[in-house]
Order: structure tokens, then C-alpha cells, then sequence
């Protein structure tokens, strides 16, 4: 783990990851490796999870959900897509909010919210979380590649994930982070574009560099904009 002294911080200290599922300890295992305060929190008690977090997620603090994101600089949602409405939106009132999930229907089920919206999933979701500034990414990463394929800043070819947010300030803060966890950060646009990278897509099947991933979000919009034509 880096030290804390030789830490730039970025405006992130602690990290709230809410969901202990294998996205949710990859995400949190990964935050702790890369020297943040992380807090994890499952949809019950604490002391639920306590053992679980002390052994899937080392170094990690298992709390309440309210706890876990009271004065968090940053919330990963990583829970299962169809309890979204589980997590409780006021308490992210205001908070930069990582949208990790994905509807996936082979095994989520057909949710009509999400099968007949017309847009990304994280916009469905911003119905709910209103107040968030909400940002999309780390979705289309396997848990287990989030990390194995880590890499230090520089390296040739260096896996590179894609961030989408309305919220231009948000997705500033969400960028350095995910330098931090291994990966280069490429902004894709509004959180509409996070479409580009949803189950279903080249960007979410496959593992691409910087360049080879601006290459996909480009020919995805073109695609976008020949059916709107």
C-alpha cells in the first residue's frame, strides 16, 4: 500500500462502496490497495458483514450504510441492479456517486424501468438518485480483471475504462481515482454515452488501450447517429 505521506489525494481520501458482492470487495479491495480510506456496506447491519469484510477486504471498515457514506468524498453503488431503489437517496444527496451496475437480463430478468427506457442504465437510475452527481464507470470491467490488470501510470498499454457524467466537476474528481486504481481514464461525454459501454457492447466484451477505446466511443456515436438519421 502506498503511504499515506507520499499519497496525492486529489480531493479523495475515503471511498464508501456500498455492496460486498464480487464487484463491490473487487472495487473496495482495489481502493484499499490504492491507499484510500474505504468503508463497505451491505444492505443489513455491520456486524453482518464484519467478517466477511475481514476476510474478502482486508484493511477495509464494514459500517452501516449511512455511516459509510456520511462524510465519504466518494461512493461506488455496486449493488445488485434490481435493488437499486434499496440504497437510500438522501443520504447521497450532493455526493459524487460511481454508478458501477449494470442491467443485464440474463441475470436481472427483463426490468421494464430498463428494457423500454431508450437510454443508459445510469440514467434510469439518476430518477432515483437525484441528488447525486452521478458518474458512470468501472462497469465494464470484470471484477476480477479490476484486479489483475492494474498497471502503474505509463505502462505500454495500459487497460484504459471510460467515464461518463453529466457532471463535469464529478467526473474531474472520479478521473485521478481511477488513474489511481491502475487504469488510464478516458471521459467519454454525458452520462448518455455511457450506452457505449453497457452489456451487450464491443467496449464491455473487450479490454482496449486509450487510443483504442476513444477509437470504440467514436464509432459507437457514429453508429448512434446513422439510426437517428
Amino acid at each position: 500500500m502506498i503511504s499515506e505521506e507520499a499519497m496525492p489525494y486529489d480531493g479523495v481520501r475515503s471511498i464508501a462502496v456500498l455492496g460486498v458482492g464480487r464487484v463491490g470487495s473487487a472495487v473496495a479491495r482495489t481502493a484499499v490497495s490504492a491507499g484510500y480510506e474505504v468503508r463497505v456496506a451491505g444492505s443489513g447491519a455491520a456486524e453482518d458483514i464484519a467478517l466477511l469484510a475481514e476476510i474478502v477486504i482486508p484493511g477495509a471498515r464494514a459500517m452501516t450504510a449511512a455511516d459509510a457514506v456520511r462524510d465519504a468524498d466518494l461512493v461506488v453503488v455496486a449493488v445488485p441492479l434490481g435493488k437499486f431503489r434499496t440504497v437510500d437517496a438522501a443520504s447521497l444527496d450532493g455526493k459524487i456517486v460511481i454508478d458501477a451496475m449494470n442491467y443485464w437480463p440474463p441475470v436481472d430478468g427483463v426490468i421494464a424501468d430498463f428494457a423500454d427506457s431508450g437510454v443508459s442504465s445510469t440514467e434510469v437510475v439518476r430518477g432515483h438518485l437525484a441528488g447525486a452527481r452521478l458518474v458512470r464507470t468501472l462497469n465494464h470491467i470484470g471484477y476480477h480483471d479490476l484486479e489483475d490488470h492494474a498497471a502503474p501510470a505509463g505502462t505500454p498499454g495500459r487497460r484504459a475504462l471510460a467515464v461518463a457524467s453529466d457532471d463535469d466537476d464529478a467526473a474531474a474528481v472520479v478521473l485521478p481515482v481511477i488513474d489511481r486504481f491502475g487504469f488510464d481514464a478516458v471521459r467519454s461525454g454525458p452520462l448518455a454515452t455511457g450506452r457505449a459501454f453497457e452489456p451487450g457492447t464491443r467496449i464491455f466484451s473487450g479490454a482496449f488501450s486509450t487510443d483504442q477505446l476513444r477509437h470504440e466511443l467514436a464509432l459507437h456515436l457514429d453508429s448512434t447517429l446513422e439510426r437517428q438519421n
